[in-house]
């Protein structure tokens, strides 16, 4: 590609992601889902119903509220699996820590404690378990990652699905469970109000949202995942950083008295995210984070405006947090200490539902975010 000439546009569409197909599923799927609500009451138990559409799902027990997840790695593997066999590297305790984070990382945006993580390992045949320099890389990473939330790996299950699953090539995922206790952690947005501060964690780089993108990318670099992004850092070795893991932030918040009043993960469909909750509410963004080289390589080479990446990718912020103004800097001092960057963002303001990243000049709106 000629460096001085501007590359045709790769969307996230034109990857294989349709979310104009996908989300209305999702739709259809919650309000039958909703319907199944009341069997909780046989129990004694009933669900918090503000969390529905929300990333993690809550139930009243009583004396404290029950959340839990279930999220999938999605295709991040499969770069690991093109890198290990252009450098003998394994890339799967990284990969492992991908998975865990996508579960805790959208359990904690409801004020939980992770408490409880299982694993779903789905091969395409026995003969993946059979390398064991994976397999060990694998165990040891998920089992560092589960040290580094405090939470206890419960079990899991390890399927061959040939047929299925590519053959030689595997599925992940996994869920959680959490307590949000005392109640009054709970964060679904019911304190949100103009006036609270955006505060935005920085992420590590692609994190595991964007890979089919990112891999679809491939196609159009001189030397593939070996092109370098930034002297001695390569493309594949760039996009397998794993994702930073925030319920360490979340839970040093509520040891220093903040609770937030919502928060947001940074995943699929980019920073549209930050209008998840369904209040209208106007969110401006005054100072935008540092986007790290592998996003500015991505957007670079697909050839998309801002506007574009920041609907796709999260561009350097990895989770949001909404608090009281007056919690905003304790909340960046907070995130450091933990040795996450953090910056004050913005704020929410009375208005229509809209994100306005002011530094950039894109402007995101109700119809560019439909999860309910």
């Amino acid at each position: 590609m000629n460096p001085t000439s501007t590359p045709a546009t790769l969307s996230y569409e034109q990857a294989g992601v349709n979310y104009d197909l996908i989300d209305p599923l999702k739709v259809t799927a919650q309000r039958a889902a909703a319907a199944t609500a009341g069997h909780l009451a046989a129990h004694g138990f009933t669900e918090v119903a503000a969390s529905r559409g929300e990333s993690a799902y809550v139930v009243d027990v009583g004396p404290f509220y029950l959340a839990s997840i279930v999220e999938c790695l999605g295709s991040k593997a499969l770069v690991a699996d093109e890198m290990h066999a252009l450098t003998g590297k394994s890339y799967y305790d990284g990969i492992a820590q991908d998975t865990i984070a996508m579960a805790i990382n959208d359990l904690i945006t409801v004020g939980a404690t992770p408490l409880v993580v299982q694993a779903y390992w789905a091969a395409g045949g026995s003969e993946w378990f059979a390398d064991a320099q994976r397999s060990q890389a694998l165990v040891a990473g998920w089992k560092r990652a589960c040290d580094v939330c405090r939470v206890a790996w419960g079990g899991g299950e390890t399927p061959a699905l040939a047929g299925i699953v590519e053959a030689g090539r595997i599925d992940l995922a996994a869920s959680c469970t959490g307590l949000i206790n005392p109640k009054t952690r709970l964060s679904v947005g019911d304190q949100l109000a103009p006036g609270d501060a955006i505060v935005l964690l920085a992420s590590s780089g692609i994190h595991a949202n964007g890979l089919s993108l990112a891999r679809k990318l491939v196609e159009r670099l001189p030397q593939g995942y070996l092109t370098e992004v930034a002297p001695g850092l390569t493309y594949g070795d760039a996009l397998l950083a794993p994702t930073v893991l925030y319920s360490p932030v979340t839970e040093a918040l509520y040891a220093a008295g903040i609770t937030p009043h919502y928060c947001a993960n940074i995943t699929g469909h980019g920073w549209r995210k930050l209008l998840r909750h369904p209040a209208e509410h106007r969110y401006r963004i005054h100072s935008v984070p540092a986007v790290t080289p592998v996003l500015k390589f991505i957007q670079r080479h697909a050839g998309q405006d801002d506007r574009e990446a920041y609907s796709t990718l999260n561009m350097g912020a990895g989770f949001a947090i909404f608090v009281a103004a007056a919690d905003a800097q304790r909340t960046v001092d907070v995130a450091r200490a933990q040795g996450i960057e953090a910056l004050v963002a913005g704020q929410v303001e009375a208005g229509p539902k809209e994100l306005l990243i002011e530094p950039l000049g894109i402007r995101f709106g109700t119809d560019d975010l439909q999860l309910r």
